[in-house]
């Protein structure tokens, strides 16, 4: 530990004079990403597997020293080989997060290039440090590789697992995209997502929540939940499943998505998501044809694949049918389809290339839109259910709408927005309804708060009740050292005295404490939907004793709604959730907890959602 600090104490001081001496930030990242690795590892010792573990990251610690002398000499060395890590900052939180790039064999830096970018499976001791030391040292893979076709990959490092590619992880994958588009030329329409296992589950995640963002994906095994089948469960808890932990309820989404699922057939457990996929693409009317271990599907571009005789694995034979696929839809690239098929469970995940949908009428129930442009896009032919606001792109040249069963005479402008009303649909201003409504970004649950820039802010008054404002102290530590273990930085934090408008109109504040410790809480909380007085809480109708009980709740924050207000409360998700598969939102968009003595997390008491309108539940 000692020499671990030390070479992480070197990294830094050489990292002080390359910004003493304003080296290019883009290369700083290259080398302070280095520090960040050590400087992890001081913190979370307990991620040291092996002694080989320990030493890789002393290796990995003296490339980092050497990156640091070259950059200070002016001759970086290390972005001119075949594999490079790189590194970005994150605009969630700032931290430095690495990724992995490989060049292709006949690399031309002035053409744009595909992009292949991979999610790796369950590693969950893969700190920033054994990241670096194995994509540089790769060992001979157990499947066959990936053919090399002209593409650069991408190799991301997901924050270790991110809780299964979720939420920080979810967003490294967009973020480390970009930073490579920043510093190759990258085709936008060429870009194809892959992932096996753990890295399969995220790619079933991504893919089909963003169906517009790739030309196709690749998909290998991928756990399935079975969380909403455990007893004891909330309604509201049983409603935010939907959102992540059902993914194959989104397989419709495949419609406009190129994607090849595939898994060993001895893999009981894992093939068991391209199985489901399958089946209900099945259900939406595209049944499959061909043998068992070759299917496509019939009016969507989905293929499914089994390596015979093998567990959890690719056989070569599908790894050479995967290559053809990967080299077929990377050829043609992506394409804007005149026909949308799309569904979603909520406006987080609400976009399919020129359509977007803004509202709905139910929160976590199925949303579906079908849109086909015809007559050089004059024509749109429009079928919703649950949507009752809708954006659509590209309309240049529109002049009619036929939406359920409505015709609607429209002047041809680059977006036009729809808005379901009691009497039927109208054009509406593209600036949104009036007053509160959930829509993209901006619909709960508590939790959706996390994939975007956020800032824990601190109490530093004198509380109302110091036993709820010391849980709530804990409830942020549990927080800010659960978030740095196992996504790889620690939150943007301010005392309460310190937060400024610049503050406000960037960030999701996350408020701790009660509306006496609390400067900013005792400005919001008369504006929320919860009445909290030194004595009582009341909120959905029940009151609660002050003394030890205390409101945990999302909500556009009243001083910019372009951005939510959290109470007291991280990400909701028990501390396995963070290293597994899956993070259930166990508090909904409000919930009452009570204070537990010593215990970092709070009881839950009571919990639910807000209406479409952000209102409580009559």
């Amino acid at each position: 530990m000692a020499k671990l600090a030390a070479d992480t104490s070197e990294i830094e001081k050489l990292v002080a004079r390359l910004k003493a001496a304003q080296a290019s930030p883009v290369l700083l990242n290259d080398v302070e990403v280095y520090a960040k690795a050590g400087r992890m590892l001081l913190e979370y010792p307990e991620l040291f597997g092996t002694q080989a573990a320990i030493d890789h990251a002393f290796v990995v610690l003296g490339e980092g020293l050497e990156r640091a002398r070259q950059l200070l000499a002016g001759k970086p060395a290390w972005n001119t080989g075949q594999k490079r890590i790189e590194a970005y900052r994150s605009e969630i939180d700032g931290a430095l997060q690495p990724y992995g790039v490989s060049l292709p064999a006949n690399y031309d830096p002035t053409r744009p290039t595909k992009l292949y970018v991979w999610l790796h499976g369950r590693q969950n001791n893969t700190t920033e440090a054994e990241f670096i030391f194995n994509f540089l040292r790769p060992k001979p893979p157990g499947n066959a590789p990936v053919a090399d076709q002209g593409q650069i990959q991408l190799d991301c490092f997901g924050r270790v697992n991110g809780a299964g590619w979720h939420w920080a992880g979810e967003a490294d994958v967009f973020e480390a995209i970009a930073a490579v588009k920043k510093r190759y030329k990258i085709d936008d329409d060429r870009v194809i997502l892959r992932g096996f296992s753990q890295g399969g589950e995220g790619a079933w995640h991504i893919s089909l929540h963003h169906p517009d963002a790739f030309a196709a994906a690749e998909i290998g095994a991928g756990t399935v939940s079975r969380r909403a089948q455990q007893p004891g469960l909330l309604p509201f808890q049983l409603s935010t499943l939907r959102i992540w932990e059902n993914i194959s309820e989104w397989a419709l989404n495949i419609y406009n998505l190129p994607l090849a699922g595939h898994d060993g057939e001895e893999d009981t457990g894992q093939l068991e998501s391209s199985l489901r996929a399958r089946a209900q693409l099945e259900k939406e009317g595209f049944p499959s044809e061909g043998e068992k271990d070759y299917l496509h599907s019939v009016g969507a571009p989905g293929l499914w694949m089994q390596s015979l005789k093998t567990g959890h694995g690719t056989s070569p034979l599908v790894r050479q049918r995967l290559d053809a696929f990967l080299k077929e839809w990377a050829d043609k690239g992506r394409v804007t389809p005149d026909h949308l098929r799309f569904v979603t469970y909520t406006t987080r995940y609400n976009k399919d290339y020129w359509a977007s949908v803004e509202g709905m009428s139910q929160h976590y129930e199925r949303a579906d839109l079908d849109a086909e442009r015809r007559d050089s896009n004059s024509l749109y032919a429009i079928k919703t259910n649950n949507i009752t606001r809708l954006n659509l792109r590209e309309m240049d040249h529109a002049r009619e709408l036929r939406i359920d069963g409505q015709t609607l005479r429209v002047k041809a402008s680059p977006t036009i927005t729809l808005q379901k009303t009691v009497t039927g649909w109208k054009v509406a201003p593209r600036s949104g309804p009036a007053g509160l409504a959930k829509t993209h970004a901006l619909q709960g649950p508590i939790d959706d708060a996390f994939l975007d820039p956020f800032l824990l802010v601190r109490p530093t008054g004198t509380a109302w009740n110091e036993e709820v404002n010391q849980q709530a102290l804990r409830t942020m530590a549990r927080f800010d050292r659960m978030w740095g273990k196992f996504f790889r930085g620690h939150p943007f934090v301010k005392d309460d005295k310190d937060v400024t408008p610049a503050d406000l109109a960037r960030y999701h504040v996350i408020l701790f404490g009660d509306p006496g410790s609390n400067r900013l809480m005792a400005r919001l909380i008369g504006r929320l939907p919860v009445k909290w007085t030194k004595d009582q809480v009341s909120l959905a109708g029940v009151d609660y004793p002050a003394k030890d009980h205390f409101p945990a709740l999302i909500y556009p924050n009243p001083l910019n709604p372009a951005k939510y207000v959290v109470l007291n409360s991280g990400l909701t998700i028990d501390d396995r959730g963070y290293n597994g598969d899956y993070g259930m939102p166990q508090w909904g968009d409000y919930s009452v907890v009570k204070v537990k003595p010593g215990a970092e997390f709070p009881d839950l008491q009571a919990g639910g959602l807000f209406d479409e309108t952000w209102q409580l539940h009559k």
